[in-house]
């Protein structure tokens, strides 16, 4: 793996380790702002919960080594997440500002994903995926 991969791989990673725990974290906390912004888009405060409390074991699996099946899944279900968040502004008719962070944190996951060293892929019959 180059080296320059590794960089993107591992600053991209972080970044969307952190506002993925961050915006877990006031998921379940069900901070007034948060949850008046998803009953805007008009998901009931229980959906904050539950996406709060999927997203930490995502983090937690995107960093440790090994387990690329499970990595797999994470990134899955943040891509899922995240582009459900945007086409919801969409749908919604919010500007383009309100959906900047899902943006910004699904383009964070596909290049996580795309970069991602062998070591966390998934390898079967010889081929990487």
């Amino acid at each position: 793996m180059k080296k320059s991969h590794k960089i993107i791989y591992w600053i991209a990673t972080i970044w969307l380790s952190l506002g993925m725990l961050s915006t877990g974290l006031v998921q379940i906390l069900q901070l007034k702002e948060e949850s008046k912004f998803m009953l805007d888009l008009g998901f009931p405060t229980y959906f904050m919960i539950l996406l709060g409390v999927w997203k930490i074991p995502g983090v937690i699996v995107l960093l440790l080594p090994k387990l690329p099946l499970l990595k797999e899944w994470a990134y899955a279900g943040f891509f899922f997440t995240l582009s459900g968040a945007i086409v919801s502004h969409m749908a919604s008719g919010d500007p383009v500002s309100d959906m900047f962070p899902a943006l910004l944190l699904l383009i964070l996951t596909i290049l996580s994903w795309y970069f991602r060293p062998v070591g966390r892929k998934i390898i079967s019959a010889g081929l990487q995926y």
